[in-house]
C-alpha cells in the first residue's frame, strides 16, 4: 500500500492559510488542517511544534509578502509611515490572519525584516540609541491594534455590517439627551467606527510620529 503523501512546510502553510481565511480562528485546529490535507496530525508535527508555531509561521508569511520588494524612501517619518500601509495593505487583503498576527505575533524572517526597517528609521531620526527601543514597541503596538481592528471589521458579513449600522443609529442617534447630554449633541456628527479606516490610520500614526520628532528636539 502506498504510503501517505509528505506534504512540504509551504504547502502545509498554504492549506492553514486557506482553512483560516474560511473559518474562524478558535476554531482552527491542527486535526483540521491535516483532515484537509489528508493526513495524520502527526505528520504537521514534524513541521511545527505547536498550533501557535504554526499559526505564528502563516502569520509571518504575510509580513514577508508585505516586505517583498520593498524599497526604504524619504525621510524616517515616510520610511515609517509607508511600511505601516504595506503592512496595513498585506493583511487587508487577508484580515482573518491578522486577527492571527494580533493573537500568536511572529518571529520569522517577515518580523525581523519589519523590526529591521522600523528600528532604522527610529535611528535615521536622530532618537538618541536609549530612546529607541521604547519608541518602537508603541509604534508596533499602534500598528498592530489598528490593523487587527479594522480587519475585525472587514471579516463581518454584510448582514452583520447592516445590523451593526442600525444598532448605531439606534444607541447614538437615538439617545435620551437627558442621560446623555453629550452623546445627543454630537449623535449626528459622530461615525460608526468602520467608517474610513485608512484616514484614522494615518492621522494616528502620524501623531505619534510627531511625538517621536519632538522627543528628537528636546534631546
Amino acid at each position: 500500500m502506498a504510503g501517505r503523501r509528505r506534504w512540504a512546510t509551504e504547502e502545509i502553510l498554504d492549506a492553514a492559510a486557506e482553512l483560516l481565511r474560511t473559518s474562524a480562528t478558535e476554531s482552527f485546529s491542527v486535526r483540521k488542517l491535516a483532515a484537509v490535507l489528508g493526513t495524520d496530525s502527526s505528520s504537521l508535527y514534524r513541521h511545527f511544534r505547536s498550533k501557535t508555531e504554526l499559526l505564528r509561521a502563516v502569520a509571518d508569511r504575510v509580513l514577508l509578502a508585505a516586505m517583498e520588494g520593498h524599497r526604504p524612501e524619504g525621510d524616517w517619518k515616510q520610511r515609517i509611515t509607508a511600511l505601516a500601509l504595506r503592512v496595513r495593505e498585506a493583511f487587508g487583503r487577508q484580515p482573518q490572519l491578522a486577527a492571527v498576527w494580533g493573537r500568536y505575533v511572529s518571529g520569522g524572517a517577515g518580523s525581523r525584516l519589519v523590526v529591521e526597517e522600523v528600528l532604522q528609521a527610529l535611528r535615521a531620526s536622530g532618537l538618541p540609541d536609549e530612546k529607541i527601543p521604547a519608541h518602537y514597541h508603541r509604534i508596533a503596538v499602534l500598528i498592530a491594534a489598528l490593523i487587527t481592528s479594522e480587519a475585525g471589521a472587514a471579516t463581518v458579513t454584510p448582514e452583520e455590517r447592516e445590523q451593526g449600522q442600525e444598532l448605531f443609529r439606534v444607541s447614538v442617534l437615538g439617545a435620551d439627551p437627558e442621560r446623555f447630554p453629550a452623546l445627543a449633541h454630537f449623535a449626528r456628527d459622530l461615525q460608526p467606527l468602520q467608517t474610513d479606516h485608512r484616514a484614522t490610520f494615518e492621522e494616528l500614526l502620524a501623531a505619534h510620529l510627531a511625538h517621536v520628532e519632538a522627543d528628537v528636539r528636546n534631546g
